[in-house]
């Protein structure tokens, strides 16, 4: 396949690598909107030895490069933008989250996309986890019987650069809509309901922006299931994301391993082992070539696409929820928020 990449920055240049070593791709047309950044990654992608070619090329060429699919890792303010040249220009998307920097945007992309037969994927990745999908099985098949809580969070090893922060969107767009997505994949049910609330205690340029280190949330499902949700950026002893599900039969937790960020205060316990894991590629990088994998599926027709941006909108919308709940300290309901 001939796989086109737009964006070079972290989580691009990461996905680059990945896509060279995966056998469905014979070409990796990239480019990124900086000077000299896209030669400076083919030459690295060449020095591999991977038996895909790699071609740089203009931004404005890269729809018109003859693709098989479109993998979109720009910036978010970037997101929609491509998205549209994919979808208009014919070309399976496959785009990182969030879908738009703003809840009106997706709902616009939302509807282009039920108004078009191209398919679009967006990359919350924890639906295809190894144990994010053994949860997802275990809540479908019954074997938990009734569910009535869920824990779920996504905690940071260390903040992101102070520069991300003013376009992040505030911690639950960005971090959190990781996990309302996971809610929802796992379960099946959609949200009805959150009450949400933010501190600081770390560094100032959190508060400056408008924004929190530490956020939490309490999410209301559509048959009373009750969701406790947190998210920090300091999580010194590793990064740590973890979902349990507690039902009436048993109680299963995706992420639980040797890896585990944290230590027991118990006497005589040797769990966990380590080694501590220190990022989110690291954490999910299996997760990340399998979705990617998928993404091929879906750009020649043999499965649907398995995270649509009306999937990726009621995870923004929930986002979105809390974050007015936290601003104005008060439970929100789902139907406040508007969606399709």
């Amino acid at each position: 396949m001939r796989i086109g990449l737009v964006g070079l920055g972290r989580i691009g240049a990461f996905h680059a690598e990945t896509l060279v070593g995966l056998p469905e791709v014979d070409t990796l047309v990239i480019t990124d909107a900086r000077d000299g950044i896209a030669d400076e990654v083919a030459a690295r992608l060449r020095a591999t030895g991977s038996v895909a070619q790699v071609e740089v090329v203009a931004p404005d060429a890269l729809i018109d490069a003859d693709l098989d699919g479109l993998v979109v890792a720009t910036a978010t303010n970037g997101h929609a933008e491509w998205i549209r040249r994919g979808v208009e220009g014919g070309v399976p998307t496959f785009c990182e989250k969030p879908a738009a920097g703003s809840l009106d945007e997706t709902i616009e992309l939302a509807r282009l996309e039920a108004s078009s037969e191209v398919p679009v994927h967006i990359g919350h990745q924890r639906r295809f986890d190894v144990g994010f999908r053994r949860a997802q099985e275990a809540v479908a098949s019954g074997e938990l019987g009734f569910v009535h809580t869920i824990r779920a969070n996504t905690h940071d090893q260390a903040p992101p650069p102070a520069a991300f922060i003013p376009t992040s969107g505030g911690i639950f767009r960005d971090c959190g809509v990781h996990d309302f997505d996971a809610v929802r994949f796992v379960t099946g049910r959609e949200i009805a309901s959150v009450y949400a609330v933010g501190a600081n205690k770390g560094a100032d340029f959190f508060a400056e922006a408008g924004d929190v280190d530490t956020g939490a949330a309490v999410l209301t499902l559509d048959d009373d299931t009750l969701v406790l949700m947190s998210t920090t950026r300091y999580n010194g002893g590793g990064h740590d994301v973890r979902m349990e599900v507690m039902g009436e039969r048993g109680t299963i937790t995706a992420g639980l391993d040797h890896s585990l960020a944290m230590v027991s205060a118990e006497p005589d316990v040797d769990f966990p082992r380590g080694p501590q894991r220190w990022s989110f590629m690291e954490r999910f990088l299996p997760a990340y070539r399998a979705e990617l994998t998928a993404f091929f599926e879906v750009a020649v027709g043999r499965r649907e696409s398995p995270c649509t941006i009306a999937d990726a909108l009621e995870a923004y919308r929930t986002a979105e929820a809390c974050e007015l709940s936290r601003a104005e300290r008060r439970p929100v309901a789902m139907t406040e928020i508007r969606g399709l």
